[in-house]
């Protein structure tokens, strides 16, 4: 997979991400896209070192997409533990 494949992996897997857990989160297509992105990383860290199951390198291969919603998932809930809801009105 080429970069571009990442970034466009990354930018819907973090908008699935988002939908799945609506909130106050770093917004913009920019913070969505690097959530995603890490949130692939993470994913197809856990599924490799977990799981023992390597992520294929087909883009359109189910498991890569549910490893890197699953990471974009657990991304935001770590962001969510760590710093609140950081853009709260006052």
């Amino acid at each position: 997979m080429g970069i571009v494949s990442w970034l466009v992996l990354g930018l819907i897997a973090g908008i699935i991400a988002k939908v799945l857990l609506p909130g106050r989160d770093p917004g913009g297509i920019v913070g969505t896209t690097l959530i995603g992105i890490v949130g692939s990383f993470i994913g197809g860290w856990l599924s490799t070192k977990i799981l023992h199951r390597p992520i294929p390198k087909d883009f359109g291969e189910p498991s890569m997409w549910i490893a890197s919603i699953a990471g974009a998932l657990v991304l935001l809930i770590a962001y969510r533990l760590l710093f609140g809801n950081s853009r709260e009105r006052r």
